[in-house]
């Protein structure tokens, strides 16, 4: 095959069809070595034999089925319903085709994770973004644009390619596509660098979050249902009494409307770009509100409303009065109680809580303003990103306090556990874990 470090057996990037969305036609995707070799292989294929490009009885077709399986979670995070059955067979499509070239792994996802039309432009942010390269951001796709078809290959180092002085590997490698965003997404934001922060940035923008579906008291032609007998009539009318068919109507499902506290106190500063950015994607998705909570309650939906979320964060930064001062959660919780919850915008929704639950005034007030809250709400969680810390224990005087009044207590220190809470929010039972049901007989 023409070109440097290409096999025979590879395919070739000069055939016509579009690029994948985030990176060149032809792009390495190398993982960690194994123990025992000298460092990670260079831009080669990697060997054939299990799912990744993995050979069989390394461990490597485990790993390379974990990065699978956590793209589908941001896939699923995104909006896509990709249920089990579809990742099983996605899983088994790219064990099928060729899992070390990209161009099979994006159409397999393409053809088994995807359900219709309003699938694909998520799925190509969310696989530009997983699978793009390091250091190079990924480009927007157009959502009418063709279907990018893809050649892009990882490779083996063809034998005499190595530097001179570097020793043969010890053993086979464990290769993995995008090791590195499996390895992020399970990593505290807090201890992120620059350029860590600028991925999980673009991982983010890919997010969606929609509220727990609810049975609507408005109902809408169908066809099928109960009698619409108005229509019914009126048709009856309309051909002047002949025998026409029955007009249906069903109600209609609605998401529920999500509430957003987010707390941008001091304590929170590590964690609070990445959850504004969570929050962005959250208003991007329609029928979500988000506020600040530090020292000042501010509404800060029409400021997240842009698309680019960098215009986003740059306009909350002017909106936001209180960055990085204290939290008085028990007297801001009244405030939007008294203001907006009341009055209809906690009715029935989804409120979420973003906060380590460090209070400094009364925590007395912090458990009466959530037990109103509860109340009115359909359901409460709060998100912590101290959770996870190992041996922590909700002994903060605030979070004890808010603790009888949350339905959900989940993690929110990381990208995966962001993906829990969505998981959470949305009601997919089968994805909450772990999460503490507070107010349950259950406790994990």
């Amino acid at each position: 095959m023409a070109g440097p470090g290409r096999r025979g057996n590879g395919t070739s990037g000069t055939g016509g069809g579009n690029r994948p969305p985030g990176g060149p036609e032809d792009v390495t995707l190398v993982g960690p070595a194994t123990p025992g070799t000298s460092g990670p292989t260079g831009a080669g294929d990697l060997p054939s034999g299990g799912p990744g490009g993995v050979p069989a009885g390394t461990g490597g077709a485990a790993g390379a089925d974990a990065v699978l399986l956590g793209f589908v979670r941001a896939v699923r995070a995104a909006g896509v319903d990709a249920s089990t059955e579809r990742a099983y067979a996605f899983l088994r499509a790219v064990d099928v085709v060729r899992p070390g070239v990209r161009a099979d792994v994006y159409w397999a996802g393409r053809a088994t994770l995807c359900g219709g039309h309003d699938d694909l432009e998520r799925y190509e942010r969310v696989f530009a973004a997983y699978f793009g390269p390091s250091g190079e951001p990924a480009r927007q796709v157009v959502r009418h644009a063709p279907p990018p078809r893809l050649r892009l290959v990882v490779r083996d180092a063809p034998a005499g390619s190595r530097a001179p002085g570097e020793s043969e590997p010890a053993g086979p490698p464990t290769a993995a596509l995008a090791s590195a965003t499996e390895v992020l997404r399970h990593r505290d934001v807090a201890e992120l660098d620059a350029a860590d922060r600028a991925h999980l940035n673009r991982l983010l923008a890919a997010f969606a979050l929609s509220g727990q579906t609810r049975r609507s008291a408005r109902r809408r032609p169908a066809r099928r249902g109960d009698v619409d007998p108005r229509r019914t009539v009126r048709e009856l009318l309309r051909r002047g009494g002949e025998p026409a068919r029955l007009r249906r109507h069903a109600r209609v499902d609605r998401p529920r409307r999500i509430v957003l506290l987010v707390d941008v106190s001091g304590s929170m500063a590590p964690y609070a770009d990445a959850l504004l950015r969570f929050a962005h994607a959250a208003v991007r998705g329609g029928r979500t509100e988000v506020f600040t909570i530090g020292t000042r309650l501010t509404r800060v939906t029409r400021e997240l409303s842009h698309r680019d979320p960098d215009l986003s964060m740059a306009a909350l930064a002017e909106a936001v009065p209180d960055w990085r001062g204290g939290t008085r959660l028990g007297e801001l919780l009244r405030e939007f109680l008294n203001r907006w919850g009341q009055r209809g915008m906690a009715r029935g929704a989804v409120v979420v809580l973003l906060s380590d639950g460090w209070e400094r005034d009364d925590p007395e007030l912090l458990g009466a303003q959530m037990r109103r809250l509860h109340g009115l709400a359909h359901r409460v969680v709060w998100a912590n990103p101290r959770k996870a810390r190992p041996g922590y224990a909700p002994l903060a005087a605030g979070m004890a306090a808010a603790l009888p009044s949350v339905d959900d207590f989940v993690e929110g220190h990381s990208l995966a556990a962001l993906e829990r809470l969505a998981a959470v929010v949305r009601g997919a039972e089968t994805e909450r874990v772990p999460v503490v049901r507070v107010r349950g007989a259950e406790r994990a």
